[in-house]
């Protein structure tokens, strides 16, 4: 075993163990409340997985610094709460997020990401800019208030669970829809023609072009599909919790985090990523709301500390 290895183990078990004996204490205190923000923490973490998945696709696998990730999940729920408004469809609502998000997303990469490729700084700048501008327009055209989305009727209501008693069932299908998602990702990076394609463009475009491939066609593609996960995701988290101003930074450090946490282009590792900070944030507001905004750092800081590139991060 080598020695980075040891300090790997040693460092999960000086974490592992308190956390565990915290966790024990805390199902026999109150078991109620400790099953209470489990659940909570995972629907939490479905959502920030939906968003980061997104991301992973665009910054993580594609290497492009999208800093406007958080203003698609905005626009995405705003369009969507429109178009379910005036349908009364719900399921209208989510596609209508995904297109318009994906839309918008391919217009950037069309457009500025690729004249930028490889310029990390300029892509920076130019995307922070961006998401000035989206959140600006979106607060002139939709005010400050605060929308909701009514959940599908066939979800709607309360599932009875052990020691929980009622829990919104809507938020049970969120965390299934998650695992749906991330099991699909996975599969299309990972055993489809097209997501070996991207896997090979991100490493050597120039000979997958030589192959014949049209690279600009896939990229262009795959970041619309990134985007659009981020406008689906605005409407299944304004159905869960709201929409509002502000949401779109909220969701952009979540993404960030995530895929540091995970690393970079592993869907596996955002979906870890997501559990650790989605879970981390609720226990913290029920255990220790003083200090609840610390966590989601300490394990940033140890995650850099111990595996700079992300649990399950890779060499670029």
């Amino acid at each position: 075993m080598t020695r980075q290895r040891r300090r790997l183990w040693l460092a999960l078990a000086l974490i592992g163990l308190p956390l565990a004996a915290l966790s024990l204490w805390a199902l026999v205190d109150n078991p109620r409340l400790y099953v209470t923000t489990l659940l909570n923490g995972l629907t939490l973490a479905s959502l920030y997985f939906i968003v980061a998945s997104g991301f992973t696709l665009v910054f993580g696998l594609m290497r492009n610094l999208n800093l406007a990730h958080g203003s698609l999940y905005l626009l995405g729920a705003y369009v969507g709460w429109m178009v379910g408004e005036h349908t009364g469809s719900w399921l209208l609502a989510v596609a209508a997020g995904f297109v318009s998000a994906a839309l918008v997303g391919l217009a950037l990469q069309l457009l500025v990401f690729r004249q930028m490729q490889g310029q990390d700084l300029r892509q920076t700048l130019v995307t922070i800019g961006i998401s000035i501008v989206l959140a600006d327009l979106m607060l002139w055209i939709w005010g400050a208030e605060i929308y909701t989305f009514d959940p599908p009727p066939w979800i709607y209501g309360s599932t009875t669970l052990p020691l929980v008693e009622k829990f919104p069932t809507y938020r049970l299908a969120v965390l299934l829809g998650a695992v749906g998602i991330g099991l699909a990702l996975w599969s299309f990076l990972n055993r489809t023609r097209v997501g070996m394609m991207i896997r090979a463009g991100v490493d050597d475009r120039a000979m997958l072009a030589a192959a014949g491939v049209n690279v600009q066609l896939v990229f262009a593609l795959t970041f619309a599909i990134g985007a659009g996960l981020a406008g689906l995701a605005g409407v299944v988290g304004g159905s869960a919790l709201s929409v509002s101003p502000g949401e779109d930074t909220r969701y952009l450090l979540a993404s960030l985090v995530v895929v540091i946490v995970g690393g970079m282009g592993s869907v596996v590792g955002a979906a870890i990523g997501a559990l650790l900070i989605g879970l981390a944030e609720q226990f913290g507001l029920a255990y220790a709301p003083t200090y609840s905004v610390v966590f989601t750092f300490v394990i940033m800081v140890l995650t850099l500390a111990f595996k700079p590139r992300g649990i399950l991060g890779q060499a670029a």
